[in-house]
């Protein structure tokens, strides 16, 4: 390469000031941050089986971690995680489908609700574990 190029300073597609926040785009922030999230949660389950096979003692450890109110706020955290990707997952099979939900209102509103069921949802879970 002879010569010196300058890198235009033009961003390559619109950024944060161009667009106003909306739900779907928090929607769209939160399904990719819940989908790295689900990534640590399986380590954690593939920790508990390792050590289900191990042994009492170790099976015992990591109840020990897991009952503890840290390891209930990341088992909570992470029923959150699954059921909000998990909801958010059909709202794309629907989009990518039948092309249904993209009108602005139905979207955002399909959107809160996946933030409510994610919620409501793990709520009920904890409940029902507590209650057995």
């Amino acid at each position: 390469m002879s010569g010196s190029q300058k890198a235009d300073p033009r961003p390559l597609s619109p950024h944060l000031q161009v667009w106003r926040f909306h739900a779907t785009m928090a929607a769209s922030i939160t399904h990719r941050i819940t989908g790295v999230g689900l990534y640590g949660g399986t380590l954690l389950v593939a920790a508990w089986l390792i050590a289900l096979a191990s042994g009492p003692k170790s099976y015992a450890t990591v109840e020990d971690i897991a009952f503890s109110i840290p390891g209930q706020i990341l088992l909570f955290l992470w029923a959150v995680a699954v059921l909000y990707h998990f909801a958010n997952g059909i709202r794309h099979l629907l989009w990518d489908g039948p092309g249904l939900g993209f009108s602005p209102k139905v979207a955002s509103q399909v959107s809160l609700f996946n933030y409510a069921f994610a919620v409501v949802g793990a709520v009920a879970l904890f409940l029902a574990a507590t209650m057995a």
